[in-house]
């Protein structure tokens, strides 16, 4: 009995994914704001995020091909201006809390085909199984959700604390970097923290990004129609 037990346990530990024991993710707890996305990450002019999420973004973005087409959408925090995308998301969109990221192939067409190959990976990696995204990830919208896909767009949210739409979340989850950038803040740790699974250390198979299109990727959109499998997502 003894033997098949562990006989079992050791099947199990090998069917378990080779980069269970990588680094965890963190909780930010520094200040959130809506700042302009750097120019180091390709992106649409104006395109703004919750400065917390933009070590993870820049990160992405020095090892995928990536073109950013939205961020933050709505009027900014405050009564400011309106940015990104009026109308593009569903209520309760990450994309109101500017915790979310909408992402074409940087020189990709308006089809799916090669220059898609690393988004997928990069959409592979965030989410390994359907609906069942890898921590920090909150929401993954790609290839088996409506409005999402290869040619299409690829959609991250980040996963954070409950908060109204067109405000800052009280903490947003991370996976860690180096000169992260984000001020850490001896405060309580929320009443439900989110779930605390490791994430590999980088997604594999990734590219480095060539030169910032000047006016952007030709086709892609920046945000889905209809569909989505979270009333977070899209």
């Amino acid at each position: 009995m003894r033997r098949s037990l562990a006989v079992l346990l050791l099947a199990l530990a090998a069917a378990l994914p080779a980069t269970a024991g990588a680094a965890s993710t963190r909780l930010a707890y520094g200040t959130g704001e809506i700042v302009p996305i750097p120019a180091s990450i390709p992106h649409e002019a104006g395109d703004m995020v919750d400065r917390r999420i933009v070590p993870n973004l820049r990160w992405i973005a020095k090892r995928f091909p990536v073109y950013v087409t939205d961020g933050y959408s709505g009027r900014l925090p405050g009564g400011g201006p309106q940015v990104g995308c009026r109308g593009c998301h569903t209520r309760g969109s990450d994309h109101h809390n500017g915790l979310a990221v909408d992402i074409v192939a940087l020189n990709g067409g308006g089809r799916c085909d090669r220059a898609w190959r690393p988004i997928t990976r990069l959409a592979r990696w965030a989410e390994p199984r359907q609906n069942r995204p890898r921590p920090p990830f909150r929401w993954v919208g790609y290839d088996g959700d409506s409005g999402h896909g290869c040619g299409h767009h690829l959609h991250l949210s980040w996963e954070h604390a409950e908060v109204r739409e067109f405000q800052l979340a009280e903490w947003v989850e991370v996976f860690p970097v180096s000169r992260q950038g984000v001020a850490q803040k001896p405060q309580p740790r929320p009443s439900t923290p989110p779930s605390g699974l490791k994430p590999p250390e980088g997604p594999p198979g990734g590219a480095e990004t060539g030169p910032v299109p000047s006016n952007g990727p030709r086709g892609g959109v920046s945000a889905a129609q209809s569909g989505g499998i979270s009333p977070r997502g899209d």
